[in-house]
Formats: C-alpha cells, structure tokens, sequence
C-alpha cells in the first residue's frame, strides 16, 4: 500500500513538473499565408511543429483561412500585443506588414521571415529569411525550357500581388527576354481551367507554361489533359502535391521545382529558438531552393512525400 502511494506520487510530481516545464518553455508563433487545402502548407506546418516538438517549445501556427494581406495584418497585430518570445511569418506584402514587423523589433520581438518576401527581409528588421529566391527559380524555370526548345511561355499566378508568387513570374518572365506573359487567375479552379483554355486558343504561340503552386497547376493539368495538350507542351511548377509528382513521373511534365518547404517550417524554428536561447544567428540567409525534380527523380520524391517530407 505504501508503495502504491509512492508511485501515485512519483506519477503526479512527474505531471507538475512536466506542466511546469511545459510553462516555462519558449513560445513561438508562425503567421503564414497559406491556405489549409494546399498542401505545401501542411508540409511547412509539420516541420514548424516537429522542430518544436524535439526542442520543448511552444508553437502557435495562425493562417487566414483564404488569402488576405488585411487579414495577415491582424493576426501579426494580434501575435505582437501576446508579447511572444519571437515570430516566424511570411512577409507576403511588405508594404502591408513591413511597419509592424518593425514594430515587434522595436518591442525586442526577434522576427524570421520564410518562404516569402526574402528580399525585402531585412529592411523591415527581420533577422533572417529562409526560403527560396522566388526570382532567381523563375528565371532558371525559362532557361531550362528555352534549353528545351522552348520559345513563347506562360506565368499562370493564382495569388497575383503575393510578392513571392510575382516575383516567380517576373524571373520567368525575365528568363525567356520578353517573350512571354502573365495569366492572372484566382483560386477557384473552374476559372483557372477556362481562362487557361481561353488564352490558350489565342495565343497558339504558347508552348511553355508555368504553374506557381498546387492551386493553380492542378487545374492547369485538368485543361491541358481535356484539349489532348498534356505533354506537348513544355510544362513545370512550383511546389509539390501526389497529382503533380505522379504528372512528372509519367512524363507528362518536364519538372516540379522543390523549395524545401519542410524544411521552412522545421528550421524556422530550430534558428529562432538558437537566437532566443544562446543569441545566435547564421550570417547569411537560408536557402532551400529552387531543386528541381524531374522524371527521373520523381518516384524517389513520391516515397518522401508519404511521409509529409517532400
């Protein structure tokens, strides 16, 4: 009997200590853009929450439900008066969030940009961005098709005036020297379908395509598949999703370029937590991409993505 009554409160003693730990600990609180159907954004969550699962932290991951700079606006607003140790965030719009990230800088709020807005990063007080350069991946996305003979390209942008998502199109664009255009769609696939479909048929010239995301490449498969155009254009994307990467394995694209985007989520972190705790910090940003993944490596990436990885 006494012995049950030790290992009770052994047990409870464990609990408290566990709770009190748990109080103590760091608490972080990522703030991106993304939608909750799009995958890539389940993968950045799962690496945020990974990282904070192995270090002990606390981690509050917040995202407008559609895309929305007023609304990203107010959750920033929100994370800053809750007086966190830091805050992870995609700076999608500088000019809508740049004053307040500032501002939780000035209140001693450590602050890492991801995925977005890297460019701009640190003139708005971040102490560092991890992600890709959103230019540098679009122009390499041309070259690669203009090297496959390639001439006359498309931008299809589902989130036009997302920085990131822009300055995607603007390295393409600027990658294939003027000879080629931006199709500004929303979400909704049905108008990505038919407005690819439309352009498609009046400008013929078009024989590379550009997806920047899930959102809008999926859909642009669906249109290409219905006018037997699938695989007879040069085509690639952004990011990747299980269609997209059986698309490339089967040959019916030339590429799907990989930023990394667990690793976004699991080294935001991981680098916020080093500056709170031990105030260090990599000297240079991070960057997870662009890594193109073709036919040939797409069944390797296919395995990883099973495990919410790639």
């Amino acid at each position: 009997m006494a012995r049950l009554s030790y290992l009770l409160a052994a047990a409870a003693t464990a609990t408290l200590l566990s709770a009190a730990a748990q109080a103590d600990s760091q608490r972080y609180i990522m703030i991106t853009h993304g939608q909750a159907a799009d995958p890539f954004w389940s993968i950045v969550k799962t690496g945020a929450e990974n990282a904070a699962n192995e270090l002990g932290v606390r981690l509050e991951y917040r995202a407008p439900t559609t895309f929305d700079v007023a609304r990203m606006r107010q959750l920033l607003e929100a994370a800053i008066a809750s007086e966190p140790d830091g805050i992870i965030l995609t700076l999608t719009s500088p000019d809508a969030m740049g004053s307040l990230m500032q501002e939780a800088k000035d209140e001693g709020i450590p602050v890492v940009v991801i995925n977005s807005g890297g460019h701009v990063a640190r003139d708005y007080g971040a102490d560092l961005y991890i992600g890709m350069d959103e230019h540098l991946a679009g122009k390499m996305a041309a070259e690669r098709m203009i090297e496959n003979g390639a001439s006359h390209g498309l931008c299809v942008n589902h989130e036009q005036g997302n920085v990131g998502l822009d300055q995607r199109c603007e390295g393409f664009l600027e990658g294939f020297g003027g000879n080629a255009s931006q199709l500004a769609t929303t979400i909704d696939p049905t108008e990505i379908r038919n407005s690819l479909v439309a352009y498609l048929d009046q400008n013929r010239e078009v024989d590379a395509i550009l997806g920047l995301g899930p959102l809008s490449t999926e859909p642009v498969i669906e249109a290409l598949r219905s006018e037997g155009a699938l695989g007879q254009l040069q085509f690639g994307t952004f990011d990747l999703s299980p269609r997209i990467l059986q698309t490339v394995a089967a040959g019916d694209m030339d590429f799907a370029i990989d930023q990394q985007p667990y690793l976004q989520g699991y080294q935001g972190v991981v680098t916020i937590n080093q500056y709170v705790k031990h105030l260090l910090m990599p000297a240079t940003d991070l960057l997870t991409g662009p890594a193109f993944v073709t036919p040939e490596t797409a069944e390797q990436v296919i395995e990883l993505t099973e495990r919410g990885i790639r």
